[in-house]
């Protein structure tokens, strides 16, 4: 955990205001001034490019700016800071903090740790830059040695005061910077606009085109990422001709928005088991109306979703079986992809529990060796799935009277392939396709002259061509 105490944040606070304001003096301001906390009348010029570049925060497009008459508010009288757009002056504070930790509250997480997500507008990276070039100006004429990873960005100086506050609103929970695949990860996101300066942006495209390609997933191209990747390409040369140095100050603070609370998903695993014959893996789900009552997914599900308070989940299993079709022996793996647990951590007794309270629930199914497992363990329940192979016991009826030596043949047919077109009992759900499956080997177990058991052992994926009786089951 990363935290740092707020009243040395306040310090370092001060201490970079005290720098900023420095340089500013050394540019246009004088310093009685400066102590008054007041700046000198800005250029007409200035103004009027303040003018132009007025926009209303809340996203009022209809409104058109116009030309400020005499007597009128000026935007360049604006105390906003030019690098962090408010962001550090109206929003990094404990005020602040309670309003983002009485979210977290509201929402009622069992938490042991948090992450806190800053999501900052594109165009500060911008402004980052140019303050960067103009200090970097300002201490080579006085002679000091300073590097740009000296320099604090305004996003972590944002998280190095706001851990701690919340940390202290939300109880103690620690508040860490990066996100950790050992632990349970609940996030909390806040993000920023601004839509006064969203132009500052722009000039880069015509720089660095090859930044900024559209794609069917971006609704703007000027993300955060494409515009760090244009700066790190720009010469200095060609940003200062750009772009101003030190930047203008906005009218505006930034725009709050939403806070976003996410836990990471908790993945459930474990073994089914189906001794119903009109029970489907998943929801029978035809022209919007469920066929049948329930599924083997859903009586799973219900138990898992309620005791971890999830938003919703996503079931996988390794291999599928038809409604009329019965799994035994030691069942069939399957996992359950949990989506924003409000709660995340049980221990074994209490995943027992949740086993038996599924077992409770119903007679059509049983579970086994339920746990809570990786991310990456769910790939594994997928992985050979082609190599794997299942047992089918089917009870045959033949109209024609038969004697063992009849049905012999069977027993001598090994790697018979069979090319498969999907059922269409499926075609709801999955596009029509001819597949090629194995037979691997069959046996068969004389009854009476019209009835006889065959039991095969085939690639995965096969199903059984003629289920009149609809008496098949597997055997994992």
């Amino acid at each position: 955990m990363c935290t740092q105490d707020p009243e040395q944040a306040a310090i370092s606070t001060k201490e970079l205001c005290a720098f900023i304001s420095d340089s500013e003096n050394n540019e246009s301001q004088d310093a009685a001034v400066l102590e008054q906390h007041t700046e000198d009348p800005p250029s007409k010029k200035i103004k009027m490019d303040a003018v132009e570049t007025d926009v209303q925060s809340k996203g009022d497009s209809d409104v058109v700016p116009t030309v400020m008459e005499e007597g009128d508010a000026k935007p360049a009288d604006s105390d906003v800071c030019a690098v962090c757009l408010g962001v550090l002056q109206e929003f990094c504070d404990e005020a602040y903090a309670i309003k983002i930790s009485d979210v977290v509250k509201a929402k009622n997480y069992l938490l042991d740790t948090m992450v806190l997500s800053v999501s900052l507008p594109a165009q500060l990276s911008v402004r980052e830059h140019s303050c960067w070039l103009h200090v970097k100006k300002e201490v080579r004429e006085k002679s000091i040695c300073l590097d740009k990873d000296d320099v604090i960005q305004v996003k972590e100086a944002f998280k190095w005061t706001m851990q701690g506050l919340m940390s202290k609103e939300l109880g103690g929970v620690p508040v860490v910077t990066k996100i950790s695949r050992q632990t349970e990860q609940f996030e909390v996101g806040v993000g920023f606009t601004h839509p006064e300066t969203d132009s500052d942006c722009h000039f880069l495209a015509g720089i660095c085109s090859d930044c900024f390609r559209p794609t069917k997933n971006k609704q703007n191209v000027f993300t955060k990422m494409a515009v760090v990747k244009a700066l790190e390409k720009v010469s200095e040369e060609k940003f200062l001709k750009m772009f101003t140095c030190p930047p203008t100050r906005p009218a505006r603070k930034c725009i709050a928005q939403e806070v976003q609370c996410l836990h990471v998903s908790v993945f459930v695993a474990g073994r089914y088991n189906k001794f119903s014959r009109t029970l489907p893996q998943t929801p029978w789900v035809i022209d919007g109306e469920e066929r049948v009552e329930s599924s083997v997914e859903e009586l799973i599900a219900a138990p898992l979703l309620s005791s971890f308070r999830a938003e919703g989940f996503n079931f996988s299993s390794s291999g599928r079986e038809d409604v009329d079709v019965r799994t035994l022996g030691n069942g069939r793996p399957f996992a359950l992809d949990l989506l924003n647990p409000h709660r995340a951590r049980f221990n074994k007794a209490e995943v027992r529990q949740l086993q038996e309270t599924i077992n409770q629930s119903s007679d059509k199914i049983r579970v086994r060796d339920l746990q809570i497992v990786s991310r990456d363990a769910m790939g594994h329940m997928k992985e050979g799935e082609e190599d794997k192979t299942k047992s089918y016991t089917a009870l045959i009826w033949t109209q024609k009277a038969i004697d063992k030596d009849d049905i012999t043949f069977l027993e001598e047919t090994k790697e018979f392939k069979l090319a498969q077109k999907m059922p269409l009992r499926v075609l709801h759900r999955r596009p029509l396709a001819v597949r090629e499956r194995v037979i691997h080997t069959m046996s068969t177990c004389f009854l009476d002259t019209h009835h006889f058991h065959l039991n095969l052992r085939t690639q995965a994926g096969t199903y059984p061509l003629y289920r009149e009786k609809q008496n098949s089951e597997i055997h994992e």
